[in-house]
C-alpha cells in the first residue's frame, strides 16, 4: 500500500487548508485512514480519522468544530478540512491506514505496522 499527503502549506492564524491523502495499493474501504500530526520535540498525536466503508468519523477534541475529514471513495481520496488555523496547529501532518472497519482510532500505535504517507508540513503565522 502507498499513501501520499499533500495540500500543506504556511497559512495566517485564522485561515485554511485542505489536506489530501490519496491512497493505492490496498482495497480502500475495507480500511480506516487517519490524520496524525507532530509537531517539533513533541510526540504525534492524532487528529482525526474515517472508516471510508460506512462514514463513521473521530476527531480529537483539539481540532473538534474546526476539522473535517472526508473520503471519496471514487478516487481513494480522504481530505482533511481545517478552519480557523492557529499557530498551535504547526506540524508536520501524516496520514496512515490500517486494516478494518467501522469505529476507527486514533492512536498512532493502532497504525504501527501499516501504511503511512510521508508526511505535509502545515505552518501557521501569528
Amino acid at each position: 500500500g502507498h499513501l501520499v499527503e499533500s495540500g500543506g502549506g504556511l497559512v495566517q492564524a485564522g485561515g485554511s487548508l485542505r489536506l489530501s491523502c490519496a491512497a493505492s495499493g490496498f482495497t480502500f474501504d475495507r480500511h480506516t485512514i487517519a490524520w496524525f500530526r507532530q509537531a517539533p520535540g513533541e510526540e504525534r498525536e492524532g487528529v482525526s480519522c474515517v472508516s471510508p466503508s460506512d462514514g463513521n468519523t473521530q476527531y480529537a477534541d483539539s481540532v473538534k468544530g474546526r476539522f473535517t475529514i472526508s473520503s471519496d471513495n471514487a478516487k481513494n481520496i480522504v481530505y482533511l478540512q481545517m478552519n480557523s488555523l492557529q499557530p498551535e496547529d504547526t506540524a508536520v501532518y501524516y496520514c496512515a491506514a490500517r486494516r478494518g472497519t467501522g469505529y476507527c482510532p486514533t492512536q498512532p500505535k493502532e497504525y504501527y505496522g501499516y501504511y503511512w504517507g510521508q508526511g505535509t508540513q502545515v505552518t501557521v503565522s501569528s
